[in-house]
């Protein structure tokens, strides 16, 4: 076990064993409060994951993936060396100058829309060193320790993501989610290309307020809801 890590109030964590995202969704069936952080810290890779107990009808709640993911990316802006660009895709990769670099996933006490969730989780995992010594044999993957941040510590990227994650908690519980719209525009990866997501194939437009993804082909744009992208739990 690794030192415990330092959270804000209303935050605390767990070290998981297997993974981040399983171990707090396990948690948050069983009951446990909001604002649990489960992370594993390992020699190739980080993961964290966070419960969230929603207010708000599932479809609202889903805001919180690119709410973690602007988190995320200002966790990592605030550590990393200035030249390290972060992008954040919709369905929740993670490009580090340009290239994938792990991703955020999210389970949910329920898969129903319109209700309101008993939990949430949202979590990420981050391989900080390549699978392939030879990295130029897949270019368009990346490690965090072969992309300039060498001396970033995966345990002060955790509590970071925790702090900046409240942050942006906080202003979107009281200014809306037009501020975070507009940070998440600034990183988003991929606007105005051809993209593929689940069985669709075309321009990807942008997000709409609930940011659902507004994909369109063949003079039809088609809209795909961010609860497309949860996970069996």
């Amino acid at each position: 076990m690794s030192e415990p890590l330092t959270f804000p109030p209303l935050m605390w964590g767990e070290e998981a064993t297997d993974d981040a995202l399983d171990h707090a969704a396990r948690r948050a069936a069983l009951g446990c409060d909001a604002g649990l952080v489960s992370y594993i810290l390992a020699t190739d890779r980080a993961e964290a994951a966070l419960v969230f107990a929603p207010e708000v009808p599932l479809k609202e709640a889903m805001t919180m993936l690119p709410l973690c993911g602007v988190g995320f990316q200002n966790a990592l802006g605030a550590l990393a060396p200035p030249e390290v660009a972060l992008h954040l895709a919709w369905d929740g990769t993670i490009r580090i100058n340009g290239a994938r670099c792990g991703g955020f996933r999210v389970m949910s006490a329920t898969n129903d829309p319109e209700a309101v969730p008993d939990w949430l989780v949202i979590g990420w995992s981050l391989p900080l060193l390549p699978v392939n010594a030879e990295t130029g044999n897949d270019p368009d993957h990346t490690a965090l320790f072969v992309e300039g941040c060498a001396d970033v510590a995966p345990s002060d990227l955790v509590e970071a993501w925790a702090r900046h994650t409240l942050n942006w908690l906080s202003r979107w519980e009281n200014e809306g989610a037009r501020p975070l719209a507009a940070e998440w525009r600034g990183l988003a990866h991929g606007v105005g290309e051809e993209v593929t997501q689940g069985a669709l194939t075309g321009t990807f437009l942008g997000v709409d307020e609930a940011f659902g993804m507004l994909l369109r082909n063949d003079a039809k744009t088609h809209l795909i809801p961010l609860t497309t992208l949860l996970e069996d739990s």
